[in-house]
């Protein structure tokens, strides 16, 4: 009778230990639920969407992870079945059917169909992430080894680097690997048109909280698009390995209201027009040198 209490003594304590694994879990996944705009230690699940598009790749992800469970359990119920049903003890003379028409029909057939009811609303996402909704404003980004080069066509054609923040330089709740001295800065919702190229090698422009990445090649236009929709600071780094100093160049965007943004745009013009001026006039004595110096 002991032995029979300390048994269900260690079942209980099992049982409890489960039950407080499943808590610790799932306060993990309450707390990835508050998701902040940067990545954070040990967070479960994605960042936060931020627009439209990673809204709708979020609900995508979420309907793909019910199919698929709902096909895992499934084959581990069948495998379950097998093991315990077909076993050697209850079949010792095993049976010598080789074809079941009406089976392969269905493990057939209804791979088919699960596959198509996948392909659909991930076609429409695809067309709906590719065009672009009669865009409000363009942004063009050069990729380099190693940083970014932000360009407003429409803004007087203001432009800008953005480089990494050495650790040795930054300041006190600024992100080591992720702050840029100079962030691009867009305002809320607007649909903003995004043209991604390269100068050298093959890099990423790649933001997870907007759904948005996009090659940069050279001597090719890419084409994004983003609608921030709440005012916030997002991060992003390149994910395509381009070479030594691949992992040094992060993307800082700083999402603001649009009186917000036409005041960050005067401000903005005022302090990379110099920089503008010495650009434009080294592009000027590169275009004037004579050739072969």
């Amino acid at each position: 009778m002991m032995r029979l209490t300390g048994l269900l003594t260690k079942k209980q304590a099992g049982r409890a230990l489960l039950i407080v694994g499943l808590a610790v879990l799932l306060s993990g996944v309450i707390v990835s639920v508050a998701w902040a705009e940067a990545p954070r230690p040990w967070e479960l699940g994605m960042q936060p969407p931020a627009t439209p598009v990673k809204d709708r790749l979020n609900a995508f992800h979420n309907e793909l992870l019910v199919i698929i469970c709902l096909i895992a359990g499934f084959v581990m119920a069948l495998l379950l079945y097998v093991i315990i049903r077909f076993n050697h003890r209850r079949n010792p003379v095993p049976s010598h059917i080789s074809h079941n028409p009406v089976i392969e029909v269905i493990w057939t057939v209804v791979p088919v169909l699960i596959l198509v009811i996948i392909a659909i609303p991930s076609f429409k996402l695809m067309y709906y992430m590719d065009r672009v909704p009669n865009p409000d404003m363009t942004i063009k980004v050069t990729g380099h080894q190693w940083y970014w080069s932000y360009e407003y066509p429409d803004q007087k054609n203001l432009a800008f680097d953005s480089n990494i923040i050495q650790n040795a330089n930054l300041k006190p709740g600024q992100l080591r690997l992720l702050d840029v001295d100079n962030p691009l800065v867009v305002p809320i919702h607007t649909s903003i048109r995004v043209l991604v190229t390269s100068t050298d090698v093959i890099h990423s422009w790649f933001i997870p909280p907007f759904g948005v990445q996009e090659y940069a090649i050279i001597g090719r236009l890419n084409e994004s698009w983003f609608n921030v929709d709440r005012v916030g600071t997002y991060y992003g780094e390149c994910n395509q390995i381009c070479g030594l100093n691949h992992a040094f160049m992060p993307i800082k965007i700083i999402a603001i209201s649009k009186p917000d943004f036409q005041k960050w745009l005067a401000s903005a013009q005022k302090k990379f027009a110099q920089t503008d001026t010495h650009g434009a006039a080294l592009r000027v004595a590169a275009l004037s040198a004579p050739a072969g110096n």
